[in-house]
């Protein structure tokens, strides 16, 4: 399961640079309208399945942070 959720990933971000790059060539105005739709897409089915996929999320903690280690020490 982990293997098709990181190749649907990889496809999106895949997506996702091959849509960046053609916004960045001359396009007719319809032609932009549906890459900007497109990457819209792509980016928001990304950052779901990214979401479920890897549900993990890392927050920093409030206040100072405390050295750890050698630097602790001092």
């Amino acid at each position: 399961m982990l293997d098709e959720d990181l190749a649907r990933v990889r496809a999106h971000r895949n997506n996702i640079h091959r849509y960046r790059r053609l916004l960045r060539t001359k396009l007719s105005e319809l032609e932009r309208q549906f890459i900007e739709r497109r990457l819209a897409q792509e980016q928001a089915t990304l950052q779901c399945l990214s979401a479920e996929s890897f549900p993990v999320a890392f927050t920093q903690p409030k206040g100072p942070v405390r050295p750890v280690g050698p630097e602790a020490e001092r």
